[in-house]
């Protein structure tokens, strides 16, 4: 597995990235795109108290150590990819021994979520689009009423 964990950009951006990012790295580590994944963490980088949030972008690649003759590819990918959405990008690579990594995969359920089964989950069968709300029904309302009727002032 290759985690790509990318700081100080925003979490779409970095989205946007594993779009690009995942068949061309798949191709650079001579790997199958579900081996590759990004992790964009809810964070911010600073420097002497000022934020630096995609002006200064550090990207973290974490794999296995027998893709280790491949970094000087994976590099020059990763900074043209990223330095198009940032000022100044760094990149690490950090390696791992097969046997120092684990996981559980559940054959119950695909690997991934596609675009497509991530919206699916948004709709469900309770829901009638033909249901009238009233005044504060819903999460997307918006109450219009005297908030202050009812109070002795």
């Amino acid at each position: 597995m290759i985690n790509i964990f990318v700081y100080g950009l925003d979490q779409f951006l970095v989205g946007d990235l594993s779009e690009q990012l995942t068949e061309v790295l798949a191709k650079t580590y001579e790997t199958e795109e579900k081996n590759i994944i990004f992790v964009a963490p809810n964070d911010m980088v600073f420097h002497n108290g000022v934020e630096q949030t995609s002006w200064r972008v550090i990207v973290e690649v974490r794999l296995p150590e027998e893709f280790g003759y491949l970094q000087q590819q994976a590099k020059e990918v990763i900074l043209h990819y990223v330095s198009e959405v940032a000022v100044h990008v760094e990149v690490t690579f950090l390696y791992y021994s097969k046997r120092d990594h684990y996981e559980s995969i559940n054959k119950d359920y695909p690997l991934y979520l596609t675009e497509e089964a991530s919206q699916s989950h948004l709709t469900t069968d309770s829901y009638d689009e033909d249901q009238e709300l009233t005044e504060g029904d819903g999460d997307d309302e918006i109450y219009t009423g005297d908030i202050f009727e009812g109070i002795v002032g």
